[in-house]
C-alpha cells in the first residue's frame, strides 16, 4: 500500500507520529477514559508538534505537506487514541475555511499561529433543530457598523472546549445565498461554551455546544463575502471532513486488527493459541481484508485531492467504506474476545465505542450512499474538489531551498527539501 501513495518522507512522518503517540499519548489513555473529560494539555502538546499545519502553505509557517501527509498524521494518532486523532482532524477541519476563504490579512494573522500550535481552530455549522441540513440553520448575524452581532447556538462542535478560533456559519439573509461565515475568538464577549456532556466514546475529545448572545464580531472577521457561508460549510466538510474522519476510522481499524491478532496469539484454548482455530483465522482474515480495502480507498482519495483532481465521489466512498468496515471489524473483534471484550482492561470495547462516533459527522453512511446514487444517475451538479482544485495545489515540497521563506519557529531545515515535514517535539 505504502509504495503506491507515499514516499520516504511520508513514511518518516509516519514513524515520527507513531513514536510520539506511543510515548506521549498511550500513557494518558487510562486517565482520559476514567475522567471522560477534555484533555487540554495533551491537545496542546500535539498541536505544538506542527501537525495541525499539514496542509498550510509553508509561506504561512505550515508543513505544506498535503492531504496524504494529513491522513498519515490522523491515522497514526487514532491507532493509539481515536480521541486525539479526532482532535487533530477537527482542528485541521477548522484550517480549511481560512486556507480557502480567508483574505491575505486573515491568513497572515491566523495560519502561522495554527501551524505553530498556538491556536486551535474549529468550525461550527450544526444546530439542534436542523442537524445536518445546513440550509435549515437559524443562527443569525446582523451588520452593526463595523461589526456584526451574532446570535444563536451550535452543537457537536469538534474541539469546542479547547478551540481558540471558531469558524461560525450563520444566517445573514434568506435561502442558500443567505449564509455567511465568521471567525470568532473564544474570548469574544457574548460567546460562551456549553458545559461538556459525557459521551459514549472519544474520551479526551470535546464536541460540545457554542452559544452566541449578541456576540460582537468585527466585520474584518467575515470569511470571504456575505453569502459564502454555504460554500465554507460544504467545502470544509467534503474536502477535509470526509477524508479526516476516514483517517480516524482507518486508525481505529488498524488498532482493532493489532489488538485482536495479539489476543489470539496469547490466549490459550484446548492447549493451543486461539489463532490456531480455523473459525478464528476466518474472522481475522475478514478484518484484514476489510482493512486492506479501506486503506486503499482512503489513500487513493487523498492522493487525488493532493493532485487537484476531481474526487468528490472517492472522498464520499472512502468515508463510507472506512466507517462501515471499521464498525464491522470491531464487532468481529468483540466476538473473538467474547467475555474478555466486555471489560475495560482491554481496549477492544473502546475501539467499538469510538468507531460509532465517526458514523454521523460529515454525513452518515446513508448520506454518502444517497450522493453516490445521484452520481450514478447523472444528477450531480458540480464537485467541490473541482471548484477548488487550484487552491488545493500546494507548493511542491521539493522546491529549491534558496526560494524557501525564512525559517519560522518550530521548524527545521532539511538540506534536501527545504523544510522537513517532521517538526521537532517541544
Amino acid at each position: 500500500m505504502h509504495r503506491y501513495f507515499t514516499d520516504q518522507r511520508h513514511e518518516a512522518l509516519r514513524q515520527q507520529v507513531r513514536g510520539f503517540a506511543e510515548c506521549e499519548v498511550r500513557p494518558r489513555i487510562a486517565e482520559m477514559e476514567a475522567s471522560r473529560s477534555v484533555c487540554h494539555d495533551l491537545s496542546r502538546l500535539i498541536a505544538r508538534q506542527g501537525w495541525i499545519g499539514a496542509t498550510v502553505h509553508r509561506a504561512y509557517g505550515g508543513m505544506g505537506a498535503g492531504h496524504v501527509a494529513k491522513t498519515i498524521i490522523i491515522e497514526e494518532l487514532s491507532r493509539v487514541s481515536a480521541a486525539m486523532g479526532a482532535m487533530v482532524q477537527a482542528s485541521q477541519l477548522g484550517v480549511a475555511k481560512i486556507v480557502h476563504f480567508g483574505n491575505e490579512e486573515q491568513k497572515k494573522t491566523w495560519l502561522p499561529a495554527i501551524a505553530s500550535g498556538d491556536c486551535l481552530p474549529t468550525i461550527a455549522v450544526t444546530e439542534p433543530q436542523s442537524g445536518g441540513h445546513v440550509l435549515g440553520m437559524e443562527s443569525t448575524a446582523v451588520r452593526d457598523g463595523d461589526h456584526y452581532l451574532l446570535n444563536g447556538r451550535k452543537i457537536y462542535v469538534g474541539n469546542s472546549h479547547v478551540g481558540d478560533l471558531h469558524g461560525v456559519v450563520v444566517r445573514t439573509g434568506e435561502g442558500s445565498k443567505g449564509l455567511s461565515a465568521f471567525l470568532v475568538e473564544s474570548d469574544t464577549p457574548g460567546f460562551r461554551v456549553g458545559e461538556q456532556q459525557p459521551a459514549m466514546g472519544l474520551h479526551g475529545f470535546s464536541f460540545g455546544e457554542l452559544f452566541l448572545d449578541n456576540c460582537r464580531v468585527p466585520a474584518a472577521n467575515l470569511l470571504g463575502r456575505e453569502g459564502d457561508g454555504l460554500s465554507v460549510a460544504y467545502s470544509s466538510s467534503v474536502l477535509y471532513g470526509r477524508p479526516n474522519l476516514t483517517a480516524v476510522s482507518l486508525g481505529i481499524h488498524q488498532a482493532v486488527l493489532d489488538e485482536t491478532s495479539q489476543f489470539c496469539t496469547e490466549r490459550q484454548r484446548y492447549g493451543k493459541p486461539l489463532a490456531e482455530l480455523g473459525n478464528i483465522k476466518l474472522k481475522l482474515g475478514r478484518i484484514q481484508s476489510r482493512l486492506l480495502l479501506a486503506r486503499l480507498s482512503a489513500y487513493h482519495a487523498v492522493d487525488l485531492l493532493d493532485q487537484g483532481l476531481p474526487c468528490d465521489a472517492e472522498l464520499m466512498n472512502a468515508k463510507l467504506v472506512n466507517v462501515e468496515s471499521a464498525l464491522e471489524s470491531a464487532r468481529d473483534a468483540m466476538d473473538i474476545h467474547a467475555g474478555c471484550g466486555l471489560f475495560t482492561d482491554r481496549p477492544v470495547e473502546r475501539f467499538l465505542r469510538d468507531a460509532h462516533h465517526i458514523f454521523a459527522p460529515a454525513g452518515t453512511s446513508d448520506v454518502q450512499l444517497l450522493r453516490l446514487g445521484e452520481l450514478a444517475l447523472g444528477q450531480v451538479k458540480g464537485e467541490w474538489s473541482s471548484r477548488l482544485a487550484e487552491l488545493l495545489r500546494l507548493e511542491p515540497a521539493e522546491r529549491p531551498e534558496e526560494d524557501a521563506p525564512a525559517t519560522v519557529p518550530g521548524q527545521r531545515r532539511d538540506p534536501g527539501h527545504g523544510y522537513a515535514w517532521c517538526a521537532p517535539q517541544r
